[in-house]
């Protein structure tokens, strides 16, 4: 059985690789640079030179497959240029499904996500859920128009399509907004902001293990949500709290009054560099959003299971301890401190300003 693997290289994508190869596929995995080359080849994957822009870099290492697996995408919180995740998550997509499409594999797994839904405003939902936004960060309007403008539309047309849909995804090597919170945490987070933004948390092994098993089991058509629990992080911060005997932050700031500030948030984030991605303007705008769906499809069609959240929360904390950088936690707290010190700030002239309208 022949694989073609798109983002193989990446933090979802290696363990996907891993696991074909260990199943006994003979995976062919897309490599823009020598570093994702050298990455997918001590997998144990054949490296193929190219990009998901450029179709016929794809071409050679795409035809004869029996699956192609398109996990890349463009993910970054805070971004100004849209362009970018316009090109690599929207075009990107369209050139790599509709070569699937031209080229005749029987069978293509998508790598959507539960972002599409954008904020669910306190449901729980499923596949069946609809949003046209607006969205709060480019990722999810792009990722929506991959979802709902070119792979949907394949799908109408025959292409035969299996969607899945991860949730919050978490795990040792990870890099993105999540494990930015886990590791200010653990440097000692004075000042929580947006204890009321609430996410799915699943293991990295446990949805790239999802991945595969949509290959195998999934019907062609359908949408697999791979989420695990959602719980906010208010409620998260104080179950890390219990993990590392750490006493949690006890200033917590509702993300429906910071929300108001995130264009500030975002003209910082630009100015003072080295400013996490978490006071950005994007994070800032999505403090009080929640993005919680179910996996009940996934688990009842797909046989999928998640691991305890104590296991995984322990084993990506013991990760990043091995992989803290010398000094991290004073400047961490000076951005901590700065960010929501303005925030509070704001929020004080905000409130006198209401007042003084009332009064008039």
């Amino acid at each position: 059985m022949k694989a073609f693997v798109t983002g193989g290289s990446g933090f979802i994508g290696q363990r996907v690789v891993r696991k074909l190869v260990e199943r006994g596929w003979d995976v062919y995995a897309l490599a823009r640079s020598e570093r994702s080359a050298a990455i997918v080849t001590n997998l144990g994957a054949t490296a193929v030179p190219g990009d998901i822009t450029d179709t016929a870099s794809m071409r050679p290492g795409m035809e004869g497959s029996d699956v192609v697996f398109h996990i890349a995408a463009w993910y970054k919180i805070g971004a100004s240029d849209w362009t970018q995740a316009e090109a690599i998550n929207v075009g990107g997509t369209r050139r790599v499904l509709r070569l699937a499409q031209e080229l005749g594999i029987p069978k293509v797994v998508y790598v959507s996500t539960v972002a599409v839904f954008g904020d669910t405003h306190g449901q729980l939902v499923d596949e069946t859920y609809f949003n046209a936004g607006p969205f709060d960060t480019e990722y999810e309007r792009t990722k929506w128009l991959a979802h709902y403008k070119v792979a949907v539309p394949l799908i109408e047309k025959g292409v035969p399509i299996t969607i899945v849909m991860p949730g919050g995804v978490y795990g040792p090597g990870d890099h993105s907004y999540m494990t930015e919170m886990m590791r200010m945490f653990y440097r000692g987070l004075p000042v929580l902001p947006g204890p009321d933004l609430t996410v799915t948390y699943a293991h990295v092994e446990d949805v790239a293990e999802g991945i595969v098993l949509a290959a195998e089991k999934g019907v062609p058509g359908e949408s697999y949500i791979l989420a695990g629990p959602a719980i906010p992080l208010g409620e998260m911060v104080d179950f890390w709290g219990h993990l590392l005997g750490k006493r949690p932050p006890a200033i917590r700031i509702p993300g429906r009054y910071l929300r108001p500030f995130a264009p500030i948030a975002d003209f910082l984030h630009n100015l003072i560099p080295g400013m996490p991605d978490t006071f950005s303007g994007e994070a800032v705008a999505s403090l009080s959003a929640t993005y919680m769906a179910r996996s009940d499809k996934a688990r009842t069609e797909l046989g999928w299971q998640t691991r305890p959240l104590q296991t995984g929360m322990l084993e990506t904390f013991a990760w990043i301890e091995e992989t803290e950088p010398p000094a991290a936690h004073q400047r961490e707290k000076k951005f901590a401190l700065a960010a929501v010190g303005l925030a509070i700030i704001l929020l004080l002239f905000w409130l006198l300003g209401r007042r003084s309208k009332k009064n008039e």
